[in-house]
Parts: C-alpha cells; structure tokens; sequence
C-alpha cells in the first residue's frame, strides 16, 4: 500500500510552508540525516514568470530548501533547463527573491555518469549530482504534455539527462510513445528521488508543458514516496483513467504501481484540458510519408508571438525546424512529433495542430 497525501493550499508561505514541512515528516521519516548531500530537482523548464504556471513555483522551493536546512544538510537546487540560464530562470521565476538568505547551492547540471538503466536503452548518461547525492527531492509540476499528456512527478526526473543529450533520446525514440515512456520510468527508477512533491496550486492545461499551455488554479499539492502513485493520484483527481497516461503503463510494467491509499483533501477536476495527442501509426515507408504529410498532428506556429529566437531549431534532435529567408519553416518528413520545438518555445509560438485532412473530415463526423 502506498500513501499518497493531497492537501489544499495557495501561493501563500504561511501555508505552504507547514504542509511541505508535514509531507517531508510523514514520508521521509528517518532517511534523510544530518550532514546528508541533499538534491532538489524542480521543474526548471525555461524562464518563466510563477502566473505562467510552467515552473515549481519559488516558494515551495523556498520549503523544500528550509525544510533540508532544518535537518542539518547543504541544499542543492539542480535541473538541466531546456532554454536559458539557472541565472536567468532564478531572476524572471522568482528563485533569486525567494530564496534570498538562505545558504543553498544552485546548478545546471553538466557532468554526467553512464548508468546502466536496462533493456533496451543500455547506458545512459545522468547528471552526476543526481546520482550522487544521498537523497533527492523531486517537486514536479501538475502541467500538461504534447507528447505525454501530463508531465508530473516521473516526467520530472528526465531533467536530469543533460542539455542536449534530452532530445537525443528523443530522437532514438522515434515516435514510439510506449517506448518513450518506459525510457523515462527506467530513468526514474535510477534517479530514484525519495519524495516526490507535485506543484498543483496552479496547473498548466491545454498545449503544456511551456508558455503554450494556460495556467488553470486547481489550488492542491500532492506528495508521495512513490512517484508514479502520486501521477496515479494525479488521473484519478482530473477524471483520467491512469492507463490513458504512457507513463503510468510503464511504470505498471516495472513494478512500481501499488494499491493506493489517499490522505486528505482529495476532490476530482472535470474540466482540466488535456492536449490531443497524435495518433502513431505502424506500416512502410511510404504509408509513414503519407501519414506524417496529410495525417499527422505535427508543430504549427503563431507567426505573430514568433521572434526567429532559433531555439527550436537549435533543440529539434531532427533538424527539421529550420529558420528560410526570415522565416521558421519545418521539415515535417523529418520531424518526430517529439514537440521539442513546443517545449523550448520561449514565446509559446508553437503548438501542435491536426492537419486539414483530419479537421475536416472531423466537422463531417468521418472520424471522432
């Protein structure tokens, strides 16, 4: 059996600071100890102000920091941010005001291990202080995903593959979901954080995980031992059956699904909006073309939020974001629908559209 704690709260410190110090208690108990290298990995995405709703906001950071200072340890706040500077997220997230006065270390990880995760991925490389570190806590966001659906508390630890070696694996794999999410459960389980905190005061619905996405107030933070139970807990408030969730199938297939137990101020959201995924079909190579050409869902662009910043070129493990002629063009024979290009997006330019075909044929009553 597994506990997983959901409590009601909003952005005010004096409440959230007593519930972060309460989860860390009831579910820590004694791992953590005095002198213990202590890593936070919050969602460090790009820089983005906390009414976005695409970072673990400052001020549970803020806990999460004292709440590791109280027990005699040196914090470490670590990611591996998709676009921009630790600096830079500190400064327009709210990090640097937050956390001022307290004595913590902050890093964007750079050096990694090669651990051996299992069939069929081999080794991977990890950050270093991530698998160094004694204990790790991993406060997630409650935000949608392009690919995935949700990003929350097992999505969260794929921070720690460094900087580009992220859309790599992207790449390797392909537009295989299933395989995609059994990649980021095997990193988990490396990872191996001993809680797991999810930011859910206010979500990101819609085309998430960045500033595409519209932040919606659900007003809970939900905290577990196990990661994949508090995603679990996650479906089960937004009226989501858990195995429509990659992750939550991968997770089942390696053992880290339990029977659950939830404690507190549970209640069920009927109307977060989640993005539509894009459906993955077998077949040839030219059925692929035909597909990815007239019926896939693929990246499309608000040409008038796009600045040419380049990001997305620069992140798309295909190269088929390219910038022509004072324009942003893709190759969608090339593109992988990993939504890279949407995460990194600084503007929330990009966003993942149907093609024609399909919405036409979706206002006939063709397909659903």
């Amino acid at each position: 059996m597994t506990d997983v704690f959901f409590k009601t709260a909003s952005y005010d410190y004096n409440i959230i600071k007593p519930i972060i110090f309460e989860m860390m208690d009831n579910i820590l108990k004694d791992t953590i100890q005095k002198n213990h290298k202590v890593l936070i990995k919050p969602n460090f995405l790009v820089p983005a102000e906390p009414k976005r709703a695409v970072l673990t906001h400052p001020l549970i950071v803020k806990a999460a920091v004292e709440y590791v200072l109280d027990k005699g340890c040196k914090p470490i706040i670590g990611d591996s941010p998709a676009v921009g500077t630790i600096d830079r997220i500190f400064k327009v997230g709210g990090y640097k005001e937050a956390l001022y006065g307290l004595d913590f270390d902050a890093e964007a990880f750079k050096d990694s291990v090669k651990i051996d995760v299992g069939e069929p991925f081999g080794n991977i490389e990890i950050a270093k202080t991530a698998m160094e570190a004694d204990i790790v806590i991993n406060l997630a966001k409650l935000k949608t995903h392009a690919q995935m659906l949700l990003t929350l508390g097992v999505k969260n630890t794929f921070g720690c593959i460094v900087g580009f070696k992220k859309p790599r694996w992207h790449l390797r794999s392909g537009m295989d979901r299933e395989l995609f999410a059994k990649l980021l459960v095997l990193i988990h389980k490396k990872v191996n954080p001993a809680i797991t905190i999810i930011d859910g005061i206010l979500g990101l619905e819609g085309h998430g995980p960045s500033k595409a996405g519209t932040p919606k107030e659900i007003g809970v933070l939900i905290g577990s031992k196990n990661a994949a139970m508090a995603d679990m807990a996650v479906c089960k408030m937004i009226n989501l059956e858990p195995t429509k969730l990659p992750t939550h199938n991968a997770a089942h297939a390696l053992g880290l699904i339990d029977n659950i137990q939830i404690h507190g101020d549970f209640y069920t959201v009927s109307d977060y909006k989640l993005p539509k995924l894009g459906k993955l079909m077998p077949g040839n190579q030219i059925i692929h073309y035909l597909m990815r050409k007239y019926f896939l869902e693929r990246p499309s662009l608000h040409k008038d939020r796009c600045k040419l910043c380049g990001e997305c070129c620069k992140y798309c493990p295909a190269q088929a974001a390219l910038i022509v002629k004072k324009n942003l063009e893709f190759d969608y024979n090339k593109c992988i629908r990993c939504y890279c290009c949407v995460e990194v997006c600084p503007e929330g330019a990009l966003f993942p559209e149907e093609s024609f075909i399909i919405k036409t044929a979706k206002k006939l009553s063709i397909v659903d």
